[in-house]
């Protein structure tokens, strides 16, 4: 049986909507986090044999943005890319596809991970090709189109996790506290430097040619408490609605990546492994409960690691919405001391497609920091899917 590690693994910070990253492409934070990636693991970039990107919003970025990433991230031009697009778990499945791959003997060395650019999201007119008749035609937000809008769930991602926190009963109150929760963590996780060691740094040149080093969390906020959220109006339902800025996850513009290795090949190499890939699953739910999908992944990763979850010491499940997290939280009766120890989305943003290979980054160091040996990372996927990865600590 040919096994996966991961011998390197680095994102780039979050940066905001509107923020330090806002004229940087998708592609270009892809090249920075593969040149830092290959760097950590060791190897020279003819080692890889294929890459595979996680991209949500593709659209005016050009063709196959995991194929300009790799490379403008100095992989060679003979070395294949393809770009994977399943919302917010597109950068699991992408380790998830890499891992098949080695597993089936294809390759022994892939580039997996994740590129997203909430700023670069382009309008659009959709039917400008043809011509317009004279008066006003319609001008296409694609971040909501292709993006918040369900059109299997019937709704906004936003109002379909309104109903399910209505269903299972959860307060604006418990999302407030879980927010700040989240926030509180994050301040105090970056305020130690916690997160300095996983961080790739961005050079970002300015207007007027200087140079910005970007390597610092932009997006959370300090001070925060429950009852400042409380102050907040609800986006999604204005009469009894309980969802708001502050108790929802952050536009954020990030890429992250790991190198995944057949366990052999690492050895032979003489590197040092980060991780063993021990399961992982991508799963199916009814659209309008997108937000439970972990409930479903969680268990079926486990059981393909066979492991249980009382066995895990670290989780990473994000944070699309304080509801959400809450209402998987009690289906799979999670301890919150061990979940998203360094706070999560809500508080440092979730840059879509690249989210999973971000907070599987994150975990990665939490795991090196705190000496756990098994941690999981899971998502909830607009549209009804879900992602769950198990990981063993090796070094």
């Amino acid at each position: 049986m040919r096994e996966v590690v991961i011998v390197g693994s680095a994102r780039t910070a979050g940066g905001k909507y509107g923020g330090t990253l806002q004229d940087v492409t998708a592609p270009q934070l892809g090249a920075v986090v593969i040149k830092e990636v290959i760097k950590r693991s060791g190897i020279t970039p003819d080692v890889i044999d294929q890459t595979v990107l996680g991209n949500a919003w593709q659209a005016g970025i050009g063709p196959n943005p995991a194929r300009i990433a790799s490379v403008w991230g100095g992989i060679p031009a003979d070395t294949p890319a393809v770009s994977v697009n399943v919302r917010c778990g597109s950068s699991i499945q992408a380790l998830i596809f890499g891992a098949q791959a080695i597993k089936a003997g294809d390759v022994d060395t892939v580039m997996v991970g994740g590129i997203e650019s909430t700023n670069q999201v382009p309008y659009g007119l959709a039917k400008a090709r043809w011509g317009y008749r004279m008066g006003t035609g319609e001008l296409l937000d694609l971040m909501h189109k292709d993006g918040f809008l369900c059109p299997l769930g019937g709704g906004l991602m936003g109002e379909l996790t309104e109903t399910l926190a209505g269903e299972k009963g959860i307060t604006r109150e418990e999302q407030d506290i879980f927010a700040a929760q989240s926030q509180n963590k994050a301040e105090v996780a970056f305020k130690e430097g916690k997160f300095k060691e996983e961080i790739a740094p961005v050079e970002v040149k300015g207007r007027k040619g200087k140079v910005t080093v970007f390597d610092f969390e932009e997006i959370y906020r300090e001070g925060v408490t429950a009852d400042s959220l409380a102050k907040l109006p609800p986006v999604f339902k204005r009469d009894g609605g309980t969802i708001t800025a502050g108790n929802a996850c952050a536009l954020c513009d990030a890429a992250a990546a790991q190198v995944l290795m057949e366990r052999e090949k690492a050895r032979s190499l003489g590197l040092k492994p980060m991780a063993l890939l021990r399961g992982y699953s991508f799963v199916g739910v009814d659209p309008k409960y997108f937000g439970l999908s972990p409930v479903k992944a969680i268990p079926a990763a486990l059981k393909h690691a066979g492991l249980s979850l009382d066995d895990i010491e670290l989780i990473e499940l994000n944070e699309a919405f304080a509801a959400q997290y809450i209402a998987c939280e009690r289906e799979l009766n999670l301890d919150r001391d061990k979940v998203n120890v360094h706070g999560g989305a809500i508080a440092l943003g979730h840059p879509v497609a690249a989210t999973g290979s971000k907070i599987l980054t994150t975990l990665l160091y939490a795991m090196k920091q705190r000496d756990a040996t098994l941690g999981l990372v899971s998502l909830c996927i607009g549209g009804g899917n879900g992602v769950a990865a198990v990981v063993e600590r090796l070094n």
